[in-house]
């Protein structure tokens, strides 16, 4: 006779209630055991997601105080604050604002339109000289433009110097060629097959200047601290609107010109610092004697502005 049949059958027949309870408890107990255990885990994963959730928001706290709202390219973020630009009490002035009528708001604001109404892209330039004061009053004008926080994110280059003009060109006509070959779709060339332009840019080198205008992703401190630049891009694109003014107020001719995949490459030929980004680039003269523009209408108005 086994064991079991001899000692435990007569032990559980006799004893089966308090086997059972104590079957029961063990069950109850290792239950238990691995609900904490369950809990503690997911605690410390609630609890790490929590820690992540709080470096989320401060990563978020930081992107918003390094000037990342509103330039989703922006990848540079300052982490730690740095002087302020600017004094918590600095001094405001009274504004010295010229009030005209409104017969003479709307003389000025139609002569303004009728000015610029006038303005064309040109592909043909002339190469008489322009003076150089000229160019910097209308960078000035350019640099009136209102800012994040008044940071002023851009930098002007003007190119004058015939040899820098042909790297120039030869940088971007290779650039240009691969994008109108390769990178551009059917509709894109098909879109700007009207406005007969190409790879070839013979206005880089005959304009007299070119002026690039760049983004500054970041200001960089004399210690080498960055300082944050907050909508940088969309400050530049204003500065950009009023160059464009300025040139044609002045009576001058450009291009708005953006350079695909080029920027790396001319922000190392005019040896700008890292925190500079292209955006625009602009051949500035006079227009050949033999230009000519395309036959383009503007949209009304009514197609252009809605009123609420």
């Amino acid at each position: 006779m086994g064991l079991a049949t001899r000692y435990m059958a007569p032990f559980l027949a006799a004893n089966w209630l308090e086997v059972t309870v104590a079957c029961l408890v063990m069950v109850l107990i290792r239950l238990a055991v691995r609900r904490s255990s369950q809990a503690s885990t997911n605690g410390h994963f609630n609890a790490d997601h929590d820690s992540s959730s709080d470096h989320t928001k401060k990563g978020k706290r930081n992107v918003i105080e390094s000037g990342g709202v509103g330039d989703e390219d922006d990848d540079q973020v300052t982490p730690n604050l740095v002087e302020p630009l600017w004094p918590e009490h600095l001094k405001h002035l009274p504004y010295n604002f010229t009030r005209v009528s409104a017969e003479e708001s709307m003389r000025k604001s139609k002569d303004f339109y009728e000015v610029m109404n006038q303005r064309r892209t040109v592909r043909n330039f002339s190469s008489d000289p322009v003076p150089r004061e000229v160019i910097q009053n209308v960078i000035r004008a350019a640099g009136t433009a209102p800012s994040g926080a008044h940071t002023e994110p851009w930098t002007f280059v003007a190119v004058c110097d015939p040899d820098v003009k042909e790297q120039l060109r030869t940088i971007v006509e290779a650039e240009e060629e691969i994008n109108y070959t390769k990178r551009m779709g059917n509709q894109w060339l098909k879109d700007l097959k009207g406005l007969r332009t190409g790879w070839v840019k013979e206005y880089l080198t005959t304009a007299p200047w070119l002026i690039l205008v760049f983004k500054q992703a970041y200001g960089i401190l004399p210690d080498g601290r960055k300082r944050n630049h907050y909508y940088h891009e969309i400050s530049t694109a204003i500065a950009g609107g009023i160059l464009l003014s300025a040139i044609h107020t002045a009576g001058l001719a450009t291009l708005t010109s953006t350079p695909l995949n080029c920027g790396p490459a001319l922000r190392a030929l005019l040896q700008r610092p890292p925190n500079e980004k292209l955006l625009l680039l602009l051949p500035v003269g006079y227009p050949a004697s033999d230009a000519t523009i395309p036959n383009l209408t503007r949209k009304p108005l009514e197609q252009i502005m809605a009123v609420v």
